[in-house]
């Protein structure tokens, strides 16, 4: 066990200072390769190991607490280099608040096991080593290109690597960690790996954006600390398997819980904390699949997820809840009004991660699982479709949508891949509708919030149908052959193979693996609510039909030979029709153009933003009010 956990939380610490230090691209390439397959292999002979609970020596928990109070002076000094303001006071309070409770209030001669693996831990596991392990592998073609585009002299690999990896590790401690201030601790480096990689090009838009996630993940951070300090005072204990014992929190204790979901809520980009990640959208394409995907994000939604138990049948409760719909509402009408392929994925995590807080905060048994797919699906196809989305940036020098337009045609292996992330976003037999499907069930008692997530899933289908659409529309049979480098290509059919393997494997995963992972611990209170409540899978055979339908659909419409027409001008073409140009004002030749319809007098970005964010504040306000 302890040799399992040093390779999944400590090899990849180990291994970013390889790349950091060896700088050979053969080496970096090794190194990277070996730690995907290592972690890999880890993670799942730790499932197999079970439940369990890892008590760390004296000197590891020395070390985290030396390592914890190191990475907070390093947050210093970069605030001081970007001279911001918010970042120097919001890591000094950090450093005060931490200092003084372990100096004054904390009991070192208590001591709690360091690290924990329950089922949810575990699943987690799992997502962040195998689907983190693909992505890093990617980028290994994926930043040699990117280099060459920026015309860099000399290398900026070795530390970009070095914090991809350790960002790997980081995630898996942070979601084994039983002790709430190693839980921290790894908070820290995955907010300080983040700001690195987002900052990584050295761009004036890349620091500033870095920037931003910094500050705003240092908000969390301050809310984490004063949740920890509150929660030790009322519990007596650093142990979070402890802290769940005692059942549902009330009094000071349930804002204690309050404040560390609302460092979640940050981590998770939730409304108003949006523009972080965002604004991440400038870092390289790995960076931005391993935050939406398989890490950062998944961090915050996870601490929501692994804390419900003690705010369950509480107003705070309810209060997430709301939160988390409203977040799915806003950010799927946000992503209508958006044609950059990068902001419609961004959007549409913020949204799903609103979607799985929903869940977190109606807090039955079948809530929980939807979310705990929600979290498998959702990961598996939103890493395949970053990567894909970076693949054609490479390829075409664009990420809008529009300029995706006879993209079978030179690039047919992945376009076909991205049609299939689309479509398992979109459709059934994909997990993520079916996920949807469970959460209206689970939320049928809840009026705002099923309202919401129906409103939400409504709006969905519009910019992920339209943005299919697009690329299946007006291909010719004729298609070049596409050439990809193997750990281009592998990490892609990787994950496109696990998209529709898990869509037809959904009965399977729910009946024989979720419900006895979660089932139990509710037994009592819920009874066989969980057999009861299949959703879709009863009518699955149908729902299997329909996808298979769509499949077929779409091969027809890639193989199909579509003859082009010109448009029909009424007479005002300038020359010939083909010309492609009408009479225009100014009796000027105005060239046509078609193009998809994005509704922005009515979904725009600046005009909702500030409202959905000052609607979004009041929710959270309200939400911890009501814990007070």
């Amino acid at each position: 066990m302890s040799n399992l956990l040093l390779l999944l939380i400590v090899l990849p610490a180990i291994a970013g200072l390889v790349c950091y230090f060896v700088r050979s691209s053969s080496v970096r390439t090794l190194t990277v390769t070996a730690t995907g397959a290592v972690l890999t292999a880890a993670s799942l002979a730790l499932l197999g190991q079970g439940s369990f609970v890892f008590e760390a020596s004296g000197l590891w928990e020395s070390l985290v607490t030396v390592l914890d109070f190191a990475l907070l002076f390093v947050v210093l000094y970069y605030g001081f280099k970007l001279k911001n303001l918010l970042i120097k006071v919001l890591t000094v309070t950090q450093i005060v608040l931490l200092g003084f409770f372990e100096l004054f209030m904390l009991d070192h001669g208590v001591s709690v096991p360091a690290l924990m693996g329950d089922n949810l831990a575990l699943v987690m596991v799992l997502i962040v080593s195998i689907i983190g392990s693909l992505i890093c592998i990617f980028g290994i073609p994926y930043m040699k290109e990117h280099e060459h585009h920026l015309n860099l002299k000399k290398s900026k690999q070795p530390q970009f690597f070095l914090f991809l990896v350790l960002f790997l590790g980081a995630m898996n401690g942070l979601v084994l960690a039983n002790n709430i201030l190693w839980l921290y601790f790894f908070f820290e480096v995955t907010t300080f790996c983040s700001f690195m990689l987002i900052g990584h090009d050295g761009t004036e838009v890349a620091t500033k954006n870095a920037t931003r996630a910094l500050w705003m993940n240092s908000v969390g951070g301050v809310a984490l600390v004063l949740g920890i300090i509150f929660a030790y005072l009322q519990t007596g204990t650093l142990g979070i398997v402890e802290m769940l014992a005692a059942g549902p929190a009330a009094g000071a204790l349930l804002v204690a819980v309050g404040l560390i979901c609302l460092a979640g809520f940050v981590k998770a980009a939730q409304l108003p904390f949006q523009s972080w990640l965002l604004g991440a959208m400038v870092a390289p394409t790995p960076v931005s699949a391993l935050l939406h995907s398989s890490t950062m994000v998944k961090a915050g939604v996870y601490m929501v997820l692994r804390f419900s138990p003690m705010y369950e049948g509480t107003f705070l409760s309810h209060g997430i809840a709301l939160c988390g719909a409203f977040t799915f509402l806003a950010c799927a009408a946000l992503a209508i009004g958006q044609s950059n392929g990068k902001k419609i994925l961004a959007y549409s995590t913020v949204s799903n991660l609103g979607l799985i807080i929903a869940c977190a905060g109606i807090n039955t048994p079948l809530a929980i699982i939807a979310a705990v797919m929600l979290i498998i699906f959702h990961a598996i196809s939103k890493s395949l479709l970053f990567l894909c989305v970076g693949t054609i940036e490479q390829a075409i020098g664009s990420r809008d949508i529009e300029n995706m337009r006879g993209l079978f045609k030179s690039m047919p292996r992945t376009a076909v891949v991205t049609i299939i992330g689309i479509l398992s976003m979109l459709l059934p037999p994909f997990g993520v509708l079916l996920c949807k499907w469970m959460a209206l069930e689970a939320a049928a008692d809840h009026l705002f919030v099923i309202v919401m997530l129906a409103l939400g899933s409504a709006l969905t289908v519009v910019y992920w149908a339209r943005w299919a659409g697009l690329l299946m529309g007006g291909r010719r049979i004729e298609s070049t052959p596409e050439k990809q480098p193997l750990f281009t290509r592998g990490p892609l059919m990787l994950l496109c193979a696990g998209a529709l393997v898990f869509a037809f494997a959904t009965p399977f995963l729910y009946r024989e693996a979720l419900v006895p992972m979660f089932a139990a611990a509710h037994a009592a209170s819920h009874g066989n609510i969980l057999d009861a409540a299949t959703g879709g899978f009863a009518i699955y055979p149908f729902i299997m039909l329909i996808g298979v339908g769509a499949l077929f659909a779409m091969y027809r419409a890639l193989r199909s030979d579509v003859r082009r027409t010109s448009p029909y001008l009424g007479g005002a073409h300038v020359g010939d029709i083909e010309d492609g140009s009408f009479l225009g004002p100014m009796e000027t030749a105005v060239p046509y153009q078609a193009s998809n319809y994005y509704l922005g007098e009515v979904f725009g970005e600046l005009r909702l933003t500030p409202w959905f964010n000052i609607a979004a504040g009041g929710l959270i306000i309200l939400m911890l009010g009501g814990a007070l």
